[in-house]
């Protein structure tokens, strides 16, 4: 099975011509570089937890105590031999752990703050964590400081150019509590996962705003046009009101597939707990037929059998069915991927897996941080292109030659 590309072909030839690599030495040169620079990002902290401020923060400074410059130490990694500026104070009371006096290797201690972060693992238990493996006392303030660093990490990934056209695009939100102004409030994590034409799978962003509101879903899609995403061929979106309108106000020539599961569940909302079975397998017949003529047969049904004692169900069905039938023109393989949100519903429940243990962030950056971590975690896993993309994507070209064509040749 073929490996997700964490970046582009053309990204990596860029890089190459940039950094002039032209054999394997030269690559463990510069991964032992990037390596550096991490590490030492990582001893700055440690030095900013010791002292109570950052560099140049003098309004928050409440110490005599000040930084020292800095003494050079050569360590080894798994990249090899680096030298790395240990930051030193003042008065001498900085006792540094990341790298400690007279350490000299620190292989597999690099990514272990990170990693374990990323993985929804409480302060407290990285902390025994890394006593355990390394004799290595660390604050949660200290901890706080190393995750951080890597926010210039998330504006970057946030801000990444995106392709032109993509196959599909699945929008949804999921909800958490949140510290603000001394309240507790729910915040909605607004998360875009996009189908490329190459059939690859990718998480476009992650916004942290309000309750879920279609005003701001409209913020996120312009968002998208500006960061290079010009056309979308199919979008697939829960039953938000509002939804529909804020999608083709960007992008007015994008089919829009409302998610079955979303509608069967809303629909249930009116159903008395005696009538939930029956209910839940009349709807199934409609959503399950061979063709659109085949599935408002099975509506017209629906409605005269159910009707009379459900009316707003009918309605519900009725008033959505232009967008909740989109799916019915498209062959199974593409039906298989667009009639319900699963795709990104198997996302979050990932991120649910890894946030469970934090009931309440105390900031949105700190929501946003553990997302963007988790979410790495999630992209290394997945591997390869969508099943049968091939036949998807010429069936594709036929119902959108225009846009699809232009990338076959």
């Amino acid at each position: 099975m073929e490996k997700k590309k964490l970046v582009s072909r053309a990204e990596i030839k860029q890089f190459i011509k940039e950094n002039d690599l032209k054999s394997v030495e030269d690559i463990q040169n510069v991964l032992n570089d990037l390596f550096a620079e991490t590490l030492q990002e990582m001893l700055e902290a440690e030095l900013d937890t010791t002292l109570g401020y950052e560099k140049n923060d003098v309004q928050n400074k409440r110490t005599s105590n000040r930084r020292n410059g800095h003494s050079t130490k050569t360590v080894r990694s798994e990249f090899g031999e680096i030298d790395i500026q240990i930051p030193r104070d003042r008065e001498g009371e900085h006792d540094p752990l990341i790298v400690k006096k007279h350490q000299k290797n620190v292989t597999g201690i690099e990514d272990q703050v990170l990693a374990l972060y990323a993985k929804g693992v409480s302060t407290r238990d990285i902390q025994d964590h890394l006593e355990h493996l390394y004799g290595i006392e660390v604050s949660p303030t200290l901890i706080s400081n190393i995750t951080n660093k890597i926010m210039p990490m998330v504006k970057e990934w946030q801000n990444r150019p995106l392709q032109k056209i993509y196959a599909a695009v699945f929008l949804d939100a999921i909800h958490f509590k949140v510290k603000q102004d001394g309240q507790i409030v729910n915040k909605a994590a607004y998360m875009v996962i996009g189908i490329d034409l190459d059939g690859n799978k990718d998480v476009l962003g992650i916004w942290i705003g309000e309750n879920e509101s279609a005003k701001f879903w409209l913020t996120v899609l312009n968002e998208l046009r500006n960061r290079g995403v010009q056309d979308i061929l199919i979008v697939c979106v829960d039953n938000l009101t509002g939804f529909s309108e804020a999608i083709s106000a960007c992008y007015p020539d994008a089919e829009i597939q409302k998610c079955i599961v979303h509608q069967v569940r809303n629909s249930i909302r009116y159903v008395s707990y005696k009538d939930v079975k029956k209910i839940t397998a009349a709807l199934k017949t409609i959503y399950t037929a061979s063709s659109e003529p085949a599935a408002c047969e099975e509506l017209n049904q629906f409605e005269a059998t159910w009707g009379d004692k459900y009316p707003l169900i009918v309605r519900s069905w009725r008033n959505n069915w232009a967008e909740i039938s989109t799916f019915f023109k498209y062959p199974p393989e593409i039906r298989k991927i667009i009639y319900t949100t699963n795709m990104i519903e198997s996302y979050h429940r990932q991120l649910r897996k890894v946030t469970k243990g934090k009931s309440i962030f105390p900031t949105d950056e700190a929501l946003l941080k553990m997302l963007y971590m988790a979410t790495q975690d999630v992209l290394k896993r997945w591997t390869g292109r969508v099943q049968n993309w091939g036949q998807i994507l010429l069936q594709l070209s036929i119902y959108f030659p225009d846009k699809v064509k232009a990338h076959l040749r």
